[in-house]
């Protein structure tokens, strides 16, 4: 997955608008153009699509963190040069304040199921002997995942419960 998958991934699940983008990378610490953003969220294959820096993701998932959980004493974290599926999977866990249960809850809502010792070596240093790489299929399927818990249930609720939609009678033979 690149760097441009996740930021417009993350955008459409929370349904945040440019100007909501942006003061989410200023809580990070980055300044972007409402032009820079927009090629960021551009396909690879426009012609003015820009390539989100690893420091811009990093700095954008420390804003997310920020955004929905405060301001810790005012200390804001530094972001990484580089940055893997495994730290994005841990800041994208620590902004919406998941436990590995409910982790494992919203993989099973898609039909991916992973173990709580998988999970739980995506998370540990690098250096520890149990730690695993967390593959793109893992952090594709997780933000499905989310997209499904926090944009399409809100999505479906809001046809049910509009007056356009009605449920079809049922014919009996």
């Amino acid at each position: 997955m690149t760097n441009n998958d996740v930021l417009r991934r993350i955008r459409y699940i929370l349904d945040y608008n440019n100007k909501t983008m942006l003061s989410i990378f200023s809580l990070g610490g980055r300044n972007l153009s409402i032009e820079q953003l927009k090629q960021q969220l551009k396909k690879d294959i426009d012609s003015d699509f820009l390539n989100c820096s690893d420091i811009n993701l990093a700095s954008f998932l420390n804003g997310l963190i920020i955004k929905k959980r405060g301001d810790k004493d005012g200390l804001r974290p530094q972001a990484e040069k580089n940055i893997t599926n495994n730290m994005i999977f841990t800041k994208l866990k620590i902004a919406f304040n998941l436990t590995s249960d409910d982790i494992l809850e919203i993989l099973s809502s898609i039909d991916f199921h992973l173990s709580a010792h998988e999970l739980s070596s995506f998370f540990r240093k690098r250096t520890h002997k149990n730690h695993r790489e967390c593959k793109d299929q893992v952090l594709r399927n997780f933000l499905k995942g989310l997209q499904i818990k926090y944009r399409d249930q809100d999505d479906l609720e809001e046809i049910e419960a509009s007056s356009i939609w009605k449920p079809l009678p049922s014919h009996k033979k």
